[in-house]
């Protein structure tokens, strides 16, 4: 029985020691982190911590990773939903076809698309825009959406729907009183998803992105110099983006749970 627990206990401080290992360095001197090897701080600094928070250029790239961050998530479950509940209830001419083709979208690498958004959106004005990097996300989280959102609502039975008509509800009233409270699993799911690929993905925010609303993982590329990496402060800087993903799985933990025992996950 010990064995039983220990197993698993091992195999979670496996998993945690790099997380520890990030926030050990964060509040050390990268002078410190080069003289050698410790698992403690040996003199505790929080000036990295200070910089990060006085400076506009750094708590900016957070604010600015927020906003584009919220604005793919509330679009993409937005398309996904009508798009996914279209697939689930419906049969149509290619509609395999059509559901496998928006899937090839999330196969292919973001650098693929990099350029052509790029000379898109400097055509358009909207280069150096949150709304630039939102609708670039898209391109990747609404195929992903869709596929988790159809496979949550397969499992609502027609006759929900059926007997919504009967009862006099008219297709939207139905959707948003009665199907998306049977599927807010499905919804916080994909929307978890959605967070989180676009909070980690650089290229695409980096690329379409220059001053205004620079992103978090483009402005920690400044610990970069000639004399070589500021660590301590770029340890702190990547403490700091683990905070808003695990504030999101801390809300939707039981919903990834029920994802991943529908298959979808």
């Amino acid at each position: 029985m010990r064995l039983k627990s220990l197993v698993p206990a091992l195999y979670i401080l496996f998993l945690m020691l790099p997380i520890y290992w990030l926030v050990a360095m964060s509040f050390k001197t990268t002078n410190e982190i080069l003289a050698g090897f410790s698992l403690f701080p040996q003199t505790w600094t929080f000036e990295n911590y200070t910089e990060i928070l006085t400076d506009p250029t750094w708590y900016w790239g957070y604010i600015n990773s927020i906003i584009y961050v919220t604005m793919n998530t509330v679009i993409s479950v937005m398309v996904a939903l009508p798009a996914a509940y279209a697939f689930s209830r419906y049969s149509f001419v290619g509609d395999k076809q059509l559901f496998f083709w928006l899937l090839t979208n999330r196969m292919a690498p973001a650098a693929v698309f990099a350029l052509p958004f790029f000379q898109l959106y400097s055509a358009v004005g909207l280069f150096d825009t949150h709304l630039a990097v939102a609708l670039a996300h898209c391109l990747f989280n609404i195929p992903l959406a869709v596929w988790i959102l159809e496979g949550f609502m397969s499992g609502v039975p027609k006759e929900l729907d059926e007997t919504a008509y009967v009862d006099g509800y008219s297709f939207p009233r139905f959707f948003v009183t009665i199907f998306l409270p049977a599927i807010k699993s499905g919804v916080g799911v994909a929307a978890f998803f959605c967070f989180m690929f676009s909070w980690v993905e650089m290229l695409l925010s980096k690329t379409l992105t220059a001053v205004e609303a620079k992103p978090i993982a483009a402005v920690m590329t400044r610990t970069a110099s000639s004399a070589g990496y500021e660590l301590g402060l770029l340890a702190a800087a990547g403490t700091l983006t683990i905070i808003p993903g695990a504030i999101v799985i801390y809300f939707v933990r039981n919903y990834i749970a029920k994802g991943f025992a529908l298959g979808r996950v």
